[in-house]
């Protein structure tokens, strides 16, 4: 069974997790918003060092690969793709959302019927999400969606849906109906997707190294300052 390196860098949580036989070894995280480049290959140096390991000794390198933040999942991606590259080693992508609907903070005991939304904060009312039901089976392709008091009125109206995630709770307020549960506290972990590394792992599902890119979703427009008319 494979010993796994997962990074996750798609939201403001910057996260990296070590697993052997699909069993958590390590986990390092930080909350703080943009600590990404300075914090992730120090993480990955850590934990592979406390745990007793190199990068030599891995079997895959595991990266979420989105959607989320733009400049994240660059960050991400590229230090996954020079270990990959300097060990030599396959890399795996996961959906940052697909991950998040396997989080560990999720209630565990849901109907069959029930579906999981994890929202992603897309700025203003917009948020990446998709629908999952409790296989952890996309129902719903991922999307960008401007949240309104109409939206997903069609599903909510047939079963129980979670909304969770940085992006849920601007939602609230217009996501009223009966069927509309919000969750607290879930976020982007590398630790959340360690189950569908494994799997992808075991299907030889393995990205190309050279060419592979995030799933931005949205292009990245950069944000030009204003002159400043008084002077």
């Amino acid at each position: 069974m494979p010993l796994l390196l997962q990074l996750e860098t798609a939201s403001e949580v910057c996260s990296v997790s070590l697993s052997k036989d699909g069993v958590l070894l390590g986990l390092k995280e930080n909350f703080t918003d943009k600590s990404h480049a300075e914090l992730l290959s120090v993480f990955v140096e850590e934990i592979l060092h406390e745990n007793g390991y190199t990068a030599h000794q891995l079997d895959a390198v595991v990266v979420s690969k989105g959607p989320g933040s733009y400049t994240g999942l660059r960050i991400g991606v590229s230090v996954a793709k020079g270990i990959a590259f300097a060990a030599d080693k396959p890399l795996i992508g996961v959906s940052t959302l697909q991950a998040m609907a396997r989080s560990k903070l999720l209630p565990s005991d849901l109907p069959p019927n029930t579906w999981l939304c994890p929202m992603l904060d897309a700025r203003r009312m917009e948020v990446y999400t998709a629908f999952f039901d409790t296989n952890n089976q996309e129902q719903r392709k991922i999307s960008a969606d401007i949240i309104n008091e109409q939206s997903y009125l069609e599903i909510l109206n047939k079963r129980k849906v979670l909304f969770f995630g940085n992006g849920a709770a601007k939602c609230q307020t217009s996501i009223t109906h009966p069927n509309a549960v919000f969750v607290e506290g879930v976020y982007c972990s590398a630790e959340s997707m360690i189950a569908i590394a494994e799997q992808k792992y075991a299907a030889a599902d393995f990205e190309d190294v050279a060419y592979f890119e995030p799933f931005y979703l949205k292009d990245f427009v950069a944000t030009i300052p204003k002159k400043n008319i008084f002077k």
